[in-house]
């Protein structure tokens, strides 16, 4: 699999422990730790979380000399978003039947905000086609995909169809144009190979950086493979493989990062000042799901 990115691996920390709970603000110097169990450099991180709290993803409090960051509404808006397919049964499986087409039209001085809207829609599992179209499998909830860029965007830069292949215009070699199907094979057996491995418990100290780091490998399975449905794989497509290797290393390091994330917290709580409120800095709304 390819190297972590540090953004990746932050969002997967405060997706899996902090989104659902009531952990409050998480100093700096924690993030740090966890981070360096999966080699990244303490000042990549303190950049990382800068730049997540310009993007309006996490908000940054200050209490003595620690620094402390908590998910903005915004953030754990996006990171809601991808839990359904996060922790999902079958999360490798078309949402539906047919096809969803997308066309877009954003000026070339927006581009970050194109680059925000071709991420989106690459984690629901869309491909350029051509000419500016993107095809995905199944029926997208592109609705609900895009409402956190509801407020960048301008009126109907978007326009989406739903439609079905017509007999006579096969549409297999369109698919295997816009997907590596090969590349995503590889992607899962790397992620097979690296956390189907009993050692995988020990690629850090801590059970908990460990985690985060599987949590990010996930995220980024998940970006890869865009759930085409089944007539386009064969019947060693390793998919199921993939998510039974997810659930039984994620349920071994459970208990043991659980633990360890509650003494985080036990220790946050130790050093704030009573009755304080910790409440996120205001920053700029922009959008973006996990990737």
């Amino acid at each position: 699999m390819g190297r972590r990115q540090p953004k990746h691996l932050l969002l997967a920390f405060f997706g899996e422990h902090v989104v659902d709970g009531d952990s409050g603000p998480i100093r700096a110097s924690a993030l740090i730790s966890v981070l360096e169990g999966a080699d990244v450099a303490a000042p990549t991180t303190r950049a990382t979380l800068d730049r997540l709290v310009r993007s309006g993803i996490l908000g940054r409090a200050r209490s003595g000399r620690e620094t402390l960051f908590s998910l903005t509404g915004h953030g754990a808006a996006v990171l809601r978003e991808a839990t359904d397919r996060v922790r999902g049964p079958r999360p490798f499986d078309p949402q539906g039947s047919g096809w969803t087409l997308v066309t877009f039209s954003i000026p070339e001085g927006q581009r970050t905000l194109r680059h925000r809207l071709r991420s989106t829609l690459t984690w629901e599992g869309f491909a350029p086609l051509r000419d500016g179209l993107w095809l995905a499998p199944g029926e997208v909830d592109l609705a609900g995909s895009l409402e956190p860029l509801r407020q960048a965007l301008a009126p109907h830069p978007v326009v989406a169809f739903h439609a079905r292949e017509l007999a006579g215009f096969p549409i297999g070699e369109s698919v295997r144009a816009a997907w590596d199907i090969e590349a995503i094979r590889r992607e899962h057996l790397a992620f097979i190979n690296l956390w189907g491995d009993a050692a995988a418990t020990a690629l850090a100290p801590s059970a908990l950086s460990v985690r985060t780091m599987l949590v990010a490998d996930w995220l980024a399975l998940l970006r890869a493979d865009p759930r085409l449905p089944p007539e386009f794989m064969d019947a060693q497509w390793p998919a199921t493989r993939s998510a039974e290797t997810y659930r039984r290393m994620h349920e071994k390091l459970a208990e043991a990062s659980s633990a360890e994330f509650a003494d985080l917290v036990a220790a946050n709580r130790r050093t704030g000042p009573a009755g304080r409120s910790f409440a996120p800095s205001p920053t700029r709304s922009s959008a973006g799901r996990p990737r």
